[in-house]
């Protein structure tokens, strides 16, 4: 957004570990890395050499870092990337910002700024690498600059190569507790809240069961007349009907299922001769269920392409940094009424019931 005089807040790979938050500060003749996200990071203290010249800030102030520590720093996106090693200072002060780039890191990128732009830019061997400002996340850093927050909790988020199953980024999650809302329906909530956020928590989850769906049922959907999607498909592309594909029994099984609930739901609805036939597709889910998608590459092909895709999911959970409250929603199974038809294949003999393919 333009007018701004926003700083260049970035996130950058150090150490394999993709960090958010990351101060570009052409005034700093040091690269600092704050001890919280140290710690996140996993690496042996051991690997700390000691420093013993205090930082200075603009106004005087004297820090003692923690020590020294090289680190790679790789900033860009593959092929255009770049690494370097970075000498940083481990500090354990409060900061709004995880780390602190320097003139240090900047030379060694050999890195062109533009804080008017929120623009990093340094040659790469396959041509010009970037990395761009988030905007976002330099005004509530700088909010929370100015509220002198003691403990801003700086997150480390994504580990490169993380194998975490509850956690594929590798960051550990708080633990929760299933709460009671009514009868055998349960909600999950952290169990890190003071016990006067809690109660006032499940007090309003209480009040508001409406807007909860433990089941299909529970979804009526919205009435067309009131709003209705319609996929932008290109009049000159000759509609594709797949070959049915064949599943094994457990997965027929769980197709058949799945396609039952949906018709109980009326979120599909059974068609004879349909232009656009998609197979579906099983995945297993981490509780060992199975989860039906559909193969939509075909249509997706007949369709413009989204020049406005959806946000990246590990941005939008840093943007939630300064917040008190988080609140995840499941869409479970979509929560309005689609307008997706299923027909059955003629060569359905090896079934118990009928087999689906969404349109």
């Amino acid at each position: 957004m333009q007018p701004h005089d926003d700083p260049l807040v970035v996130t950058v790979t150090v150490a394999n570990h993709m960090i958010h938050r990351i101060l570009v500060d052409n005034g700093s003749s040091a690269d600092i890395l704050y001890w919280p996200v140290f710690k996140q990071m996993g690496i042996d203290r051991d690997r700390i050499t000691p420093f013993s010249s205090p930082l200075v800030g603009f106004a005087g102030e004297q820090v003692q870092p923690i020590g020294l520590i090289s680190l790679p720093v790789t900033a860009g996106t593959a092929p255009k990337q770049k690494t370097v090693m970075v000498d940083f200072l481990v500090i354990d002060r409060p900061g709004a910002y995880n780390a602190i780039v320097g003139r240090p890191a900047l030379n060694k990128l050999k890195a062109a700024t533009s804080p008017y732009h929120l623009m990093m830019k340094f040659p790469t061997e396959e041509g010009v690498g970037e990395v761009k400002g988030d905007q976002t996340q330099a005004r509530r850093c700088y909010n929370t600059s100015l509220r002198r927050v003691s403990d801003p909790t700086p997150i480390v988020i994504g580990t490169v190569g993380g194998n975490n199953r509850n956690d594929p980024k590798g960051e550990p999650a708080e633990p929760l507790e299933d709460v009671v809302i009514i009868g055998d329906k349960t909600l999950k909530i952290g169990t890190q809240l003071s016990p006067k956020i809690r109660d006032g928590l499940v007090i309003f989850l209480r009040r508001n069961l409406e807007v909860f769906a433990w089941t299909h049922e529970d979804m009526p959907g919205i009435d067309p007349e009131d709003i209705l999607h319609q996929l932008n498909v290109d009049p000159s592309v000759k509609p594709v009907k797949q070959k049915r594909r064949k599943f094994a029994p457990e997965r027929n099984e769980a197709i058949a299922e799945e396609v039952e609930k949906l018709l109980k739901a009326r979120f599909i609805e059974e068609v004879y001769y349909p232009d656009w036939l998609a197979n579906v597709v099983l995945v297993k889910k981490s509780n060992g269920k199975w989860r039906m998608c559909v193969d939509f590459t075909d249509l997706n092909k007949a369709c413009p392409k989204d020049s406005f895709p959806l946000p990246r999911i590990d941005a939008l959970v840093d943007s939630t940094a300064g917040y008190g409250l988080l609140s995840f929603m499941d869409a479970f199974s979509g929560n309005r009424k689609q307008n997706a038809n299923y027909t059955t294949p003629s060569s359905t003999k090896n079934l118990s019931k009928r087999e689906a393919s969404l349109q």
